[in-house]
């Protein structure tokens, strides 16, 4: 079996229950979403989550969660029993091209009405770092102005202004998390490698292109979607990024690094190696100061460098 390949390891163990556990509801459990649910569901809190298929809602149901197969396109998000009785939400499903983001296909008084009837107190849409544009290397915070250039860009912008504006009347806290690229266990530069990912999608050639890029380790996205429960707070806005926005060749190179010393055979593309060569953007730099000064978050790996290392730690626990 390759390294990385190995099955996942299973969720964290049961935690003693918080005094008053929570509704969460995730819209969009992939990633992100079913990772933050693990946990929760870990603390004794109730997990509801939408996914696109049967076979996920198995999956989902496996875990302990109550899940639904919805059709952002074409099912009405008013009518989501779970919205009734969530008290908090999670926003984890992209806009769509041509589409926009799927779920204010439906009335924007029904939602609305349906957000105020019911238990709602926290709502948290994860965007992107992308709405910033290219900056010419510069540092950005969450004051900069924003630039939306690609159209995904401009539809996760676009969102981000239709879930505050949604929210404006209704007495709870609202946040716009804005993610680097996102990696984790099993969604990693060391799992490209590993399954022999030789060809790159546009969009992947695109970023490999950039100076600079912002990323940020799935556990530490976790940290700061807690951290922004234990505030009242709204049309607050964070960038969650690690500390080092550094170019994504220089994460595949450390990568390779890892793996060349336990792995010698499996070697990477070779069109990687004068990367260097083709960098044509500097983008920006993309700053965490207020996620850490505001919510205090304290990154667990503040560099690709940790995470990638800890990522392949495991494999090697795995694989034992």
């Amino acid at each position: 079996m390759a390294p990385g390949l190995a099955p996942k390891p299973p969720p964290p163990p049961m935690a003693r229950p918080p005094t008053n556990p929570g509704h969460m509801l995730v819209l969009g459990t992939g990633f992100v979403g079913r990772y933050v649910s693990e946990r929760l569901l870990s603390q004794g809190w109730r997990v509801s989550g939408t996914c696109t298929s049967a076979a996920k809602k198995m999956e989902l149901e496996k875990l302990g969660m109550s899940a639904s197969v919805f059709d952002a396109t074409r099912s009405n998000l008013a009518d989501l029993h779970a919205l009734e009785d969530a008290t908090h939400l999670l926003i984890s499903i992209p806009p769509i091209p041509g589409v926009g983001d799927p779920q204010f296909l439906s009335s924007h008084a029904d939602l609305q009405r349906t957000l105020a009837d019911g238990n709602l107190q926290w709502l948290c849409y994860l965007s992107s770092t992308s709405v910033y544009g290219d900056c010419g290397g510069a540092w950005v915070d969450e004051d900069h102005v924003v630039n939306p250039e690609s159209e995904s860009a401009k539809l996760r912008y676009a969102a981000e202004e239709g879930w505050l504006d949604l929210v404006d009347e209704l007495d709870l806290s609202a946040f716009i998390l804005r993610l680097g690229g996102i990696y984790g266990p099993g969604r990693s530069a060391l799992d490209t490698i590993a399954k022999g990912n030789k060809s790159l999608s546009s969009r992947q050639k695109l970023r490999e292109s950039k100076q600079f890029t912002a990323r940020i380790h799935v556990a530490d996205i976790y940290q700061a979607i807690r951290a922004s429960m234990s505030i009242k707070s709204a049309r607050k806005i964070y960038n969650v990024v690690d500390d080092d926005p550094a170019p994504r060749a220089d994460v595949f190179a450390f990568a390779q690094s890892l793996i060349e010393r336990r792995y010698p055979d499996l070697a990477m593309d070779p069109a990687r190696s004068n990367i260097h060569d083709r960098i044509i953007a500097a983008e920006k730099r993309v700053s965490n100061e207020r996620l850490k000064q505001e919510l205090g978050v304290r990154l667990l790996y503040p560099s690709y460098r940790s995470g990638l290392q800890s990522i392949f730690d495991s494999w090697l626990t795995v694989k034992k």
